[in-house]
Formats: C-alpha cells, sequence, structure tokens
C-alpha cells in the first residue's frame, strides 16, 4: 500500500535529478504530493502565489522544501534567505538537497536558516537511503506545522 504524503516542493532545476528523486519515492512506496518548480524564481512566485501561482490553495502550499543550491536566475541560497525572511514562509521547513559540500555553503545555508544540509550521494543505493531518511524524519518522527492559521499561539 502506498502512503500519501503532505505537499513537497522540490526545487531542482535538472529533470534527471528530479527524475532519481521521483523513483526512489517510488521504490519506497512514499507517495508524496510533490510539485517541481525548476528555478529559483519559479518557486517564489508559487511559495508566494504570484503570476500563474495566484490560484493556489492553501492544500498546495508545501509542508517541507527541497531546496537545491546551484539554480538559474535566483539561486538556493537566495531562496532559502527569501523564505526565512518571509512572515508566513520561515515556518515551512526547508532541506538543503545538494552536490555541493563547499563548507561556505554549508555554513551560508544554517546562518540563513536551513533546517538541514543534505549532500546529494553519487550512488542510486545511497540515494534511496537518503530519501528514506528525509521521509522517517520529516514526515514520521516530526510534527509539521499545522495548515490552518487558526491555532492560537
Amino acid at each position: 500500500m502506498v502512503a500519501t504524503q503532505p505537499p513537497i516542493l522540490v526545487v531542482e532545476d535538472s529533470p534527471e535529478e528530479y527524475e532519481a528523486l521521483n523513483w526512489a519515492f517510488r521504490k519506497l512506496s512514499i507517495s508524496p504530493s510533490c510539485f517541481r518548480c525548476s528555478d529559483g524564481d519559479d518557486a517564489l512566485d508559487y511559495l508566494n502565489r504570484d503570476g500563474k501561482y495566484k490560484n493556489l490553495t492553501e492544500e498546495d502550499i508545501p509542508a517541507i522544501i527541497l531546496l537545491d543550491l546551484n539554480l538559474p536566475g535566483s539561486d538556493g541560497r537566495e531562496i532559502l534567505k527569501e523564505i526565512k525572511e518571509h512572515q508566513e514562509l520561515r515556518a515551512i521547513p526547508v532541506i538543503i538537497l545538494t552536490t555541493s559540500s563547499n563548507p561556505v555553503d554549508i555554513e551560508t545555508c544554517y546562518q540563513r536558516g536551513a533546517n538541514s544540509y543534505i549532500i546529494k550521494p553519487v550512488s542510486m543505493e545511497k540515494f534511496l537511503e537518503t530519501v528514506q531518511h528525509i521521509n522517517d524524519y520529516w514526515f514520521k518522527a516530526v510534527t509539521l506545522k499545522p495548515k490552518t492559521d487558526n491555532v492560537l499561539v
């Protein structure tokens, strides 16, 4: 039986990397409602419900964001900063999923509010394990922010 997961926004410019992620979801019988933006500017439009995304509903807002760093246009570092400075978006966990092992990138991302920094494994076996860990942690161990704004603080 395939389990349904809360929505995920994947910000990834590489069609091959995105397909690898979908392959891992299928292989692990994980079925997220997954939306892909292939560049940072499109991701910001999606999250802000601008342009072609103006009719998105509350259900379309992602539970988590998987963000690549090296993107055309606004790169992942800029997108992360914008998300974490935005009052309504900052509570969405942002998981950096990138090939960069540069210590400056890691430091910058955590300084800007990344919730996790994961270096994409090269082998498909390790990538599969990584996706399983992401799923187990973010959708089984963690209690994510409720969708409604009617929660008393």
